[in-house]
């Protein structure tokens, strides 16, 4: 088996959303893999301290400021990175927000904001890179789906619904451009321990756990909290040569849990 097609070396990946947490550390992983990284901002005091993570691990990433819900500031974005790297091999639909309201109490500004930035921005950003990457001959589109595009949980109607879809455009990216020899993935993570879901897992005054990190510890057979760590492998994998005949798959780092039933009481 050639282990080079596992090598992302001179490509260029474009990670939304990676500025910390899970897009971050697939950025990392591209980075350490060969290829060039681009991300995206927002606001300075995010893009400033983005910047100073890629440095203090060697990375030499490029920034852009841009609302991914924009599509004219996509445009830009996208013709700036072919202006400073090249053509966008590799894309990674990250950049997404979860609100936790139960239905009935959402207001509808809530759920469309939800939709707007977890299922219509990897619309946009994925239609501004395509031509580029038809007429290299090449291109690779993943996206962050979650387990709610497979499951529903209690107030979280927007975010499941937002990830069901992306998981239906992501098989239709497949079925519309793969002639064109590219490949649209998704990876969807499991519970990730990251600095956003910290206060899930905090022990409490008597010393036990909290009882969501209770709840999601019994129903992962790892019997463990995901790392953003875990992701990096998939996530080099789905965006190599070496998965060049997978497309349209969404793959699961869930340790297990959407295989597993549960423990009898």
């Amino acid at each position: 088996m050639d282990m080079n097609k596992f090598s992302l070396e001179g490509k260029v990946a474009l990670v939304t959303g990676a500025a910390y947490g899970i897009g971050f550390a697939i950025a990392e992983a591209y980075a350490a893999a060969g290829a060039k990284i681009a991300f995206n901002c927002r606001g300075q005091k995010h893009m400033d301290e983005a910047l100073a993570a890629y440095k203090e691990k060697g990375i030499d990433a490029k920034g852009y400021f841009c609302d991914v819900t924009d599509e004219e500031q996509v445009k830009q974005m996208v013709a700036d990175i072919e202006k400073d790297l090249g053509t966008i091999d590799i894309l990674v639909n990250n950049a997404g927000i979860i609100k936790r309201i139960p239905m009935t109490e959402m207001e509808c500004s809530d759920f469309r904001q939800v939709i707007d930035i977890d299922l219509v921005a990897p619309f946009i950003v994925a239609k501004a890179v395509i031509p580029g990457m038809i007429k290299k001959g090449h291109g690779k589109i993943i996206n962050i789906c979650s387990m709610m595009s497979e499951l529903g949980r209690e107030t979280v109607s927007a975010y499941a619904a937002a990830k069901g879809g992306l998981k239906m455009l992501t098989r239709n990216i497949c079925s519309e451009y793969g002639e064109y020899n590219i490949q649209c993935n998704g990876i969807g993570p499991g519970y990730i321990a990251t600095p956003q879901t910290a206060p899930l897992r905090e022990r409490q005054a008597d010393g036990s756990r909290h009882p969501f990190d209770q709840f999601i510890v019994s129903k992962t057979p790892a019997g463990r909290w995901g790392t953003p760590e875990d992701l990096m492998g998939p996530a080099v994998f789905l965006a190599s040569d070496a998965s060049d005949f997978v497309n349209g798959h969404i793959l699961y780092v869930d340790g297990g849990i959407l295989a597993y039933i549960g423990k009898q009481p």
